[in-house]
């Protein structure tokens, strides 16, 4: 029972490792030396968790996405009817936290997208599963703002997540080589304040 305990700790801190290295490094100037060092963990150990390099890659993009979108269905579960109030919270405290950061990182699926999208097939499933799920939660939300009366109802919530999504992404983007969230904002004020609104 130990021993399945601790191998758990160990897969969470090499995950947890994983993402904060590939955000800072990307996937080609990650190392697994260096990942295994961090966490102190022998280099077969890795490969009894995850296989190879790009196996580790996929997995550490789907435990990057999903506490964004726990945290996203935490708002909308709490929005009391309000919707879009939901949405416009999440993404204030994610620009705050991006300011408060100074710009770094990003968005680590838009990074491996950028990196690896076209060369692994593995990681770009394990991308285009991420930011699916993380589309279906923003259409869930955009949905219920439809049916709350706050969002136009011309387009529909899933045309609409999509757009969001490839915006946000491309903002994301050019925060980080403007080094200012002024892109985000525009976005956000653009999309959610005016070209969604009803």
């Amino acid at each position: 029972m130990e021993k399945i305990k601790q191998k758990d700790i160990n897969r969470e801190n090499l995950l947890n490792q994983g993402v904060s290295l590939l955000i800072q490094q990307g996937y080609h100037g990650t190392g697994l030396k260096e990942i295994l060092d961090a966490v102190q963990i022998p280099k077969g150990s890795f490969y009894n968790y995850f296989g190879s390099k790009e196996n580790f890659a996929a997995e550490v993009i789907n435990h990057y996405i999903s506490p964004y979108i726990a945290q996203l269905h935490g708002y909308l579960a709490q929005s009391e009817g309000d919707s879009i109030a939901a949405l416009k919270r999440y993404l204030h405290e994610g620009i705050d936290e991006l300011e408060r950061t100074e710009f770094k990182g990003g968005c680590l699926l838009g990074n491996l997208t950028g990196e690896v999208g076209d060369t692994s097939d593995l990681c770009r499933v394990a991308l285009q599963s991420a930011l699916n799920c993380y589309r279906d939660v923003w259409e869930l939300g955009l949905n219920r703002a439809q049916f709350e009366g706050s969002i136009r109802k011309d387009k529909t919530a899933r045309e609409m997540a999509d757009l969001w999504v490839n915006s946000w992404q491309g903002a994301l983007l050019r925060m980080k080589i403007e080094q200012s969230t002024a892109p985000l904002k525009q976005c956000y004020q653009e999309l959610l304040c005016d070209f969604f609104k009803a």
